[in-house]
């Protein structure tokens, strides 16, 4: 990487993505930081994202909007309802109805597009195959597949300009190790938000999957969450 290179993160306001962002600026890149206002139930996350990427210095900060609600099949994005338990051991086998389809192959391919005009070759996403929730397009394998479709897709690659490199710091990482390196970077998880069914004020519900793997995580390190009075 030469110093100072640009490379685009993408960054839901969540703990994760706020663990990347720290990640990618401590490696020397210049961050743009990518979001979306994609129809989520939990858009709150979006005020998150833009605290996290000032806090965190990105260089720019994009909200695309695009409607995954005209498609739906997922309780993120459909009048499906979000699933909720007493505990993270509660949370079941198998890919749950918050899964929005495809959701991730979409974003990193708004991420291809963006890194191309920034004559960037690094994509930084937040994905994690242990403490998750059984999605698809968060294992390692398909992260694989499309940074090879990548390096097929743009023109600046077809012309030996470009090589993509997709990189998931936290793809072996617990939940507890992420938010522990996070805090080593000096995220702020106070102005981070994880709840995928926020109450009307927004705050987090404490049940869902995202809370329960996010109060897992801290439980974990033996820190005290400081968004849970936010």
């Amino acid at each position: 990487m030469a110093p100072g290179a640009p490379a685009v993160i993408l960054l839901s306001g969540g703990l994760d993505s706020a663990t990347v962002l720290a990640i990618a600026k401590s490696e020397g890149f210049r961050t743009y930081a990518l979001s979306f206002d994609y129809g989520q139930r939990h858009d709150v996350e979006l005020d998150s994202a833009r605290r996290v990427a000032q806090s965190l210095g990105a260089e720019r900060h994009v909200v695309a909007k695009i409607d995954l609600r005209a498609f739906g099949g997922s309780a993120l994005t459909d009048d499906i309802e979000v699933p909720h338990h007493d505990s993270s051991e509660g949370i079941g086998e198998g890919i749950p109805v918050t899964y929005v389809p495809a959701r991730n192959t979409v974003f990193l391919s708004f991420a291809l597009a963006w890194a191309e005009t920034l004559e960037a070759g690094d994509i930084f996403i937040g994905v994690n195959a242990i403490d998750y929730s059984g999605y698809p397009d968060c294992r390692p394998e398909f992260v694989a597949a499309f940074e090879a479709m990548a390096n097929l897709a743009t023109k600046a690659a077809v012309e030996g300009r470009q090589h993509v490199r997709v990189h998931t710091p936290l793809v072996q990482m617990t939940k507890a190790h992420i938010i522990q390196k996070g805090l080593e970077l000096g995220v702020d998880y106070s102005i981070t938000h994880s709840c995928y069914d926020p109450g009307e004020n927004g705050r987090p519900c404490g049940s869902c999957d995202a809370c329960l793997l996010r109060a897992k995580g801290f439980a974990q390190l033996g820190v005290a969450d400081p968004a849970s009075n936010a």
